[in-house]
């Protein structure tokens, strides 16, 4: 059975100064994009035709990002047509180019259409290009793709029939989705809710969401939408047994299937019709209709066969000549490297060159100004030997007449200790009659009175002897 895809909302519009020069060539490339890509789920053929403008302008002006989402948009428009090959060559020239730009944006968008071109022939790779897209995205903030890729991966976990797992992801779709305000994406979302109820047995939560989305469909003119949504609907009436409504909701989606020339969505719709005949006990009419999508389902997995193989060839190619081009820049970028790393050395050696001789001039000067110094130096050394000299004869003089004032004061000193010792005798001598009381009172009081009179006039002599330096014989200060 067909599940429809939530294929990224908008082009990239983001344009270097380069790329603007020609004003309104580029305004016009982006609308025709633009206008290509919101007509992809109504009529694909008409997508392939603004793409394939958008693809001729770019080209003549050289607009390297018109380029890139042209081949993106045409991708997507054969990707609608079942035109696979071509499709999975137009998104690679679009990853390429967009690499080349390094436009994050574009990349993780190429990279989720990539994976919903794998999604029918090869889950795993499927899956593989939409991590790499989700976290792209989730790096550069692009919510409304990442409400996309949960989506998308929701899908490819409910065709691995990892019910619950794909139903968790529906939901985070969902809710950003619903804060984004984007009625297809809600759409879309309610769409395969309703499919993985259906396989959960749960028939009017199944019911109720494809009612819902077909609502939202209609309102949008989402044709695709609604032919794909009457499947599962058909589907969950049979299992109701609810036969009328189910034949109803085939024929609708059928008439909305031819009216957007939609083959595959066709022959789906006919597995309902199957289904509904046998249910009625119709074997003969039932018969009919299985050998119709018998017909087409063994040439669908041969394409799908060779679709895979084709893809893989394609890609290869793409890659091979995708490395070439590294390889060639990355020649480009080492030329330059070269180039500026030579520039870079040639300006260095220019600055060391100055700098040398910068420092032997400064050396120079600095020579110059030691040698004067030391001229000054040689002088101030002379003048401090004259000055040596004098004061080593001054010194010796000193010293010469403090050795004579030494000698005279050491022989005063010992003439003043005699002196005095002579009265101090006495008194002692006295003291020793007066305590064997061999002397009168006061002729012991007489003698000591003497003596101690005797002795303050050698003290008094001392101090005039000692303030008057002339009368020991030394000069007087200065002289």
């Amino acid at each position: 059975m067909y599940f429809l895809l939530y294929l990224n909302k908008g082009v990239c519009t983001n344009r270097s100064v380069a790329e603007t020069k020609a004003g309104i060539d580029t305004n016009l490339i982006i609308s025709l994009n633009e206008r290509g890509y919101s007509i992809r789920l109504t009529n694909p053929t008409q997508t392939q035709k603004y793409a394939d403008s958008a693809l001729s302008l770019s080209k003549k002006i050289n607009y390297k990002r018109g380029i890139a989402e042209a081949y993106r948009v045409s991708g997507i428009a054969k990707y609608y047509l079942n035109q696979n090959d071509s499709s999975i060559q137009n998104f690679l020239r679009s990853l390429s180019l967009y690499s080349e730009l390094k436009d994050k944006q574009g990349e993780a968008k190429v990279y989720n259409n990539i994976g919903n071109l794998y999604r029918d022939v090869d889950y795993n790779k499927s899956l593989e290009y939409y991590h790499e897209s989700l976290k792209i995205a989730e790096n550069i903030g692009e919510k409304e793709l990442v409400a996309g890729l949960f989506l998308n991966i929701g899908i490819v976990c409910q065709k691995k029939k990892a019910y619950l797992e794909a139903l968790q992801y529906f939901k985070k779709s969902h809710a950003q989705f619903s804060l984004l305000n984007n009625n297809t994406g809600i759409a879309i979302c309610y769409q395969n809710i309703s499919i993985v109820y259906r396989h959960l047995k749960n028939f009017d939560q199944s019911e109720d969401f494809a009612k819902k989305a077909i609502a939202i469909a209609r309102q949008s003119n989402l044709n695709f939408i609604i032919a794909s949504t009457n499947i599962t609907l058909s589907l969950v009436y049979i299992a109701k047994n609810e036969l009328t409504k189910a034949e109803n909701a085939i024929k609708e989606g059928i008439t909305y299937a031819k009216l957007i020339k939609d083959e595959k969505l066709y022959y789906d719709l006919l597995i309902g019709y199957y289904t509904l005949e046998q249910k009625r006990g119709n074997y003969k009419q039932a018969f009919n209709y299985l050998q119709q999508v018998y017909r087409r389902d063994s040439l669908t997995y041969k394409n799908n066969i060779s679709e895979k193989i084709s893809l893989l060839q394609e890609q290869y190619k793409a890659r091979e000549i995708q490395r070439e081009n590294e390889l060639t820049i990355q020649k480009q970028r080492t030329s330059r490297v070269i180039l500026w790393s030579s520039i870079l050395i040639a300006a260095l050696l220019a600055v060391v060159v100055i700098m040398l001789l910068n420092n032997v001039k400064k050396k120079q000067r600095t020579n110059n100004q030691l040698t004067a110094l030391n001229q000054e130096i040689l002088l101030q050394k002379e003048n401090l030997d004259r000055i040596n000299h004098n004061l080593e004869a001054i010194i010796s003089e000193r010293t010469n007449d403090l050795k004579v004032k030494n000698d005279k004061l050491s022989q005063y000193s010992f003439h003043l200790s005699h002196q005095i010792r002579s009265p101090i005798a006495t008194i002692k001598g006295l003291m020793s009659l007066e305590k064997d009381n061999l002397i009168d009172r006061e002729e012991f009081i007489q003698q000591l009175e003497r003596c101690v009179n005797d002795i303050d006039n050698k003290i008094l002599h001392i101090n005039e002897m000692l303030h008057n330096a002339q009368s020991l014989g030394f000069k007087k200060s200065g002289d």
